[in-house]
C-alpha cells in the first residue's frame, strides 16, 4: 500500500511539473505599444477616419430628409402666384433640394435654360458639400494598410538585426520585439483600412441617393414651370 501511495504522489508531482505556466494576457493598449512608433500614424489615421465617417453620416442623413409634400406645396404656391410663400418654405427647409428650388424660383420669368443652369450650379455646389471629407477618407483607407506593411518591414529588419547582434546565443526573446512590431502594425493597419473603406462606400451610396432625389426634384420643378404653357 505504501508503494502505491508513493507512486501516486510521484505521478501527481510529475503532472504538476508538466503543467504549462499561466499565460499573461495583454490589453489592447499594451499590444498597441508593441507595434512601436509606426502605430502613431496608424492611430492618427484611425481617429481621422472615424471622425469623418460619423460627421459625414450625420450631415448626409440630415441633408436627405425632406417632407413628402414639399414639392406639392411648392406647386400649389407657384400655381397660385404666391412666390414669397414658396421662397419662405425653401428657406425654412434646410436641405440641398430646397436650396436648388429656391434658386430656381428666384429665376422665374427668365428663359427655361437659364433656370435649369442656375439649378444645376447650385446642385453641383451642394453635392461638393455632401462629399466633403470623402477623398480624405479614401486616402485613409489606402494609406493605413500601407503604413501597416511598412511596420511589418521595419519589424522584420529589427528582428534580423537583433539576431545578428546576438551571435550564437539567439533566444526567442531577442526576436519577439521585432515580430510583435511586424504583426501588430499589419493587423492595425488592415483594421483601420477596412473600416475606412466600408465607411467610404456607405457614405458614397448615401450621397448618390441624395443626388438622385435632387435630380428628380429639379426635373419636377422644371416641368412645373412649363405647365402654364401647355
Amino acid at each position: 500500500m505504501s508503494i502505491l501511495l508513493q507512486t501516486i504522489a510521484d505521478t501527481n508531482r510529475t503532472l504538476t511539473s508538466l503543467q504549462a505556466p499561466p499565460q499573461e494576457s495583454l490589453s489592447i493598449f499594451e499590444l498597441a505599444l508593441k507595434g512601436g512608433p509606426i502605430m502613431i500614424p496608424i492611430a492618427l489615421l484611425s481617429v481621422i477616419g472615424v471622425y469623418i465617417i460619423i460627421e459625414r453620416y450625420l450631415a448626409i442623413r440630415k441633408g436627405s430628409k425632406i417632407e413628402e409634400n414639399f414639392m406639392n406645396s411648392i406647386r400649389d404656391y407657384i400655381s397660385n402666384g404666391n412666390i414669397d410663400a414658396a421662397v419662405a418654405l425653401c428657406r425654412n427647409t434646410k436641405n440641398p433640394i430646397a436650396k436648388m428650388i429656391e434658386k430656381g424660383i428666384s429665376r422665374i420669368g427668365k428663359p427655361l435654360s437659364d433656370i435649369e443652369k442656375a439649378i444645376e450650379n447650385i446642385g453641383n455646389i451642394e453635392v461638393v458639400k455632401l462629399e466633403k471629407g470623402l477623398s480624405l477618407l479614401a486616402t485613409v483607407a489606402g494609406a493605413a494598410p500601407m503604413i501597416g506593411f511598412l511596420g511589418t518591414v521595419t519589424g522584420m529588419i529589427n528582428a534580423f538585426y537583433n539576431m545578428s547582434m546576438a551571435g550564437d546565443k539567439i533566444e526567442l526573446s531577442v526576436l519577439s520585439g521585432g515580430m510583435y512590431e511586424a504583426m501588430v502594425t499589419t493587423v492595425a493597419g488592415l483594421i483601420v483600412g477596412i473600416v475606412a473603406l466600408l465607411g467610404y462606400n456607405l457614405l458614397s451610396a448615401m450621397v448618390q441617393k441624395v443626388v438622385f432625389k435632387m435630380e428628380t426634384s429639379s426635373l419636377e420643378f422644371l416641368d412645373l414651370l412649363q405647365e402654364p404653357a401647355k
